[in-house]
This record gives C-alpha cells, sequence and structure tokens, in this order.
C-alpha cells in the first residue's frame, strides 16, 4: 500500500459524511461525474413506484388533490430553498434550466425598465455554459436590449447606466471557478441593475447564501449535486420583495390567480407560484422530492458537504502531482478555497481520448472540447479512496 493509499484509508475512516454513501447506488465503478449527472439515491425506484402504481395507477386524477401533485412545485422549492440560502416561498420548481433563465433574464430587464428610462443592455458571462447564452440573446432581442459578453472578473468595471440585467455563473461549468456571488450582485445592485445567477453547479455542492446576499433572481438545475435525476425539473428563485414585480414572459394557467376559474385574462397569482407556467412533470418531480430526502434523514449540512468538497478536491490535485509525470496534465481550477467549486478541470492533450480510456478502466469523469478533463466530487457518495484510485489510474493511462 502506497503512502497517499493509506493516508486516503484514514480521511475515509474519519470522514463524518461516509455513511451517506450507503444511500446512494453505487458499484466498484470511481464515479468523478456528479457535476453532470448525480447517483441515484437508494430510496428513488420505491417512491417512484409508488407514485406510478398507486397514485396514478389507482388514485389517477385524485393524486392531483390526494397525493399532493398540485402543490410539487412550491412544496419542493421550499426543500431546495435552504439548501441555496433562501427562506421558505421563494423558489418553485419546473421547467427546465434553459426555460427558467429565460423567465428570469427578461423579468429582470422588465422591472429594470420599470425603474427608469435608458435600461437597454445585458451583460451576460462571456465563459458561460452555451445554451445560458443563447438564452441571453434571444432576451435582449425580445426586450430591446444590446447583449453585451463579459468576463466575471471584468463586470464591475462594465457595469453603467445602460445595464438592466446581468446573466452570471456562480461556478463556472469547464473550469471549476467559483465566482465571487457577494461582491458581484453588490456591484450590479449599486450600478442599479438586477442580478440573475445560474447555480447548476453550486446547489448541493457548497453554500450560496441567496437572501443573506440579497440576490434578485437564480435558477439551477437538479439533476447534479441534487441527485434528482436525467432531466429532473430546474428550479427558479424569486427573493420576496420582488415577487409582486415578476412579470413572466411565459404567463401560463399554472401561475394564474385563478388557475381554473379559465378566464381568457391573465391574472398573476402571488409569490413565487407567479414562476409557474404549465402542467408540471409529476413523475421526475417527485423522484426529486424523494432524492431530496437524503439531507434531511441523513442530517446532512451544506457546511459539512462544502468541507469534505474542498478536502476531495485538495487530495485529489496532491495525488495527481504525485502520480501523474511532470508536464503531462494542467489543473485549470483554482487552487484558492474561496475561488473552486467542486470539480477539478486538467487540460490534458488528446483529453477525449484520454477520457475515454479513463471510463474503460473504472474512472467516469468527462470530456469538454478541446482539452479539458472534468473529474466531479460529490461528498456525500465520494470518498478519498476514490479520490486517489482516479489519480492512479489517469497516471498510468496517460502512460500508455
Amino acid at each position: 500500500m502506497s503512502e497517499l493509499q493509506r493516508i486516503a484509508e484514514e480521511l475515509d475512516a474519519a470522514d463524518p459524511l461516509a455513511a451517506v454513501r450507503g444511500s446512494f447506488v453505487l458499484d466498484d465503478v470511481t464515479y468523478l461525474d456528479g457535476n453532470s449527472l448525480g447517483a441515484l439515491p437508494a430510496h428513488v425506484p420505491a417512491r417512484v413506484e409508488d407514485v406510478v402504481r398507486r397514485q396514478w395507477g389507482e388514485l389517477r386524477i385524485r393524486s392531483w388533490e390526494e397525493s399532493g401533485w398540485w402543490t410539487a412545485p412550491e412544496r419542493i422549492g421550499d426543500r431546495i430553498a435552504p439548501l441555496v440560502g433562501a427562506a421558505a416561498g421563494q423558489v418553485v420548481v419546473g421547467d427546465s434550466t434553459s426555460v427558467n433563465v429565460f423567465k428570469a433574464l427578461v423579468a429582470a430587464v422588465r422591472m429594470a425598465q420599470e425603474d427608469g428610462p435608458g435600461r437597454d443592455e445585458i451583460l451576460v458571462d462571456a465563459t458561460t455554459f452555451p445554451t445560458d447564452g443563447y438564452i441571453a440573446e434571444s432576451a435582449a432581442r425580445m426586450t430591446g436590449c444590446a447583449l453585451r459578453p463579459v468576463a466575471p472578473a471584468e463586470v464591475p468595471s462594465a457595469l453603467g447606466d445602460r445595464t438592466a440585467a446581468v446573466l452570471l455563473n456562480h461556478v463556472d461549468y469547464r473550469t471549476g471557478r467559483l465566482h465571487d456571488l457577494p461582491a458581484l450582485t453588490a456591484a450590479v445592485h449599486a450600478a442599479g441593475a438586477y442580478a440573475v445567477w445560474d447555480l447548476c453547479h453550486s446547489a448541493g455542492a457548497l453554500p450560496v447564501g441567496l437572501d443573506e446576499h440579497g440576490v434578485d433572481l437564480a435558477v439551477g438545475c437538479t439533476y447534479k449535486y441534487l441527485n434528482g435525476g436525467p432531466g429532473s425539473p430546474a428550479y427558479l428563485y424569486v427573493r420576496r420583495d420582488l415577487q409582486p414585480r415578476f412579470d413572466s414572459p411565459l404567463p401560463g394557467w399554472n401561475s394564474h390567480a385563478e388557475p381554473f376559474g379559465m378566464r381568457s385574462d391573465y391574472a398573476p397569482a402571488s409569490g413565487a407560484v407567479r414562476g409557474r407556467v404549465g402542467t408540471p412533470d409529476i413523475l421526475s418531480l417527485l423522484a426529486l422530492e424523494a432524492a431530496l430526502d437524503v439531507w434531511d434523514e441523513d442530517g446532512v449540512s451544506v457546511a459539512a458537504v462544502r468541507e469534505k468538497s474542498l478536502a476531495l478536491t485538495d487530495f485529489f490535485l496532491r495525488c495527481v502531482e504525485a502520480y501523474v509525470p511532470d508536464g503531462r496534465v494542467e489543473s485549470v481550477t483554482p487552487a484558492a478555497h474561496g475561488e473552486r467549486g467542486s470539480q477539478v478541470a486538467l487540460r490534458c492533450d488528446d483529453a477525449g481520448e484520454v477520457m475515454k480510456r479513463l471510463i474503460e478502466r473504472g474512472v467516469v469523469g468527462d470530456y469538454r472540447a478541446p482539452d479539458v478533463l472534468r473529474f466531479g466530487f460529490t461528498p456525500l457518495y465520494v470518498g478519498f479512496a476514490d479520490v486517489e484510485r482516479a489519480a492512479r489510474v489517469l497516471a498510468r493511462t496517460l502512460a500508455g
């Protein structure tokens, strides 16, 4: 046994979250792709079977009321709220991240333009996940704004009297860089604009503090660190004091003040319900609800998850440095804890082929063109022995 293997064993033995691993369906594969799709919580299949066989199969239409289907988007939103630092009544679950980005960004511009004339520019993270950029471009056309891509670090100097809204990622999907949400939000507010944050790579992995830092609007997916399953619905956060002004560009019957009144004119409901559109995807929604039980039943805190996340990524970088020959990989993830999410991205020649061979050898990460190997660390089920093995197999793979 090598020294690093011994250290990994000691760290796993002392890990207060180690027992949570048993709440997930795992095998001998070292799974480091939870930043793309979280592992399956072990109790979810039985819960989904109940939804299908009893709630749908037996109760049928009665389940909208008797099984709580109708109120699920807000109920599950309140389950997610503490994981992103929000009080109840501000998060609603439904639709995809892309759809929620569109709602939030257009609503932010509309509020800014209500505040005063001349707000006709949207700033967007220049390194954003492509879909956010596509949505921002469409939102700009719809609202008569100019779209201006800006690196997050340059946002404070780019803000001005024309800025209506700023769309930013909390964690860069490619590099794992954690952006300064409190400082950037404060800068946006000082300029009289509205901040929209994409939390896809941070919710469930690190503290966010939406209420604490006065974030206006935020969106995020649930299939990464929240383990909601493939295609599980996203969520939308609308700060409480902004809810009466939230003007969704997608007004649907689910967000109507009288959804069963079937009126021809639209009157928005009160609260975060305004973020709903159409009939929710009940099967995926209730699978997500079951997945969130892990946080409650295992008594997991976001602070504990963050502490382990940093320890895992530190240890992975240490193992890579020890095992991988100099010059074969380069970390593009910041070393500073305050600038790091819950993944490590390594620049590597022929990264696509390298990741393919890693997966064949039982270490699953993913690849982002043109040259980045991504390894995501979900503290709920990733251990230090996984980390050491991944680095060791990476070194062997690079050696041929």
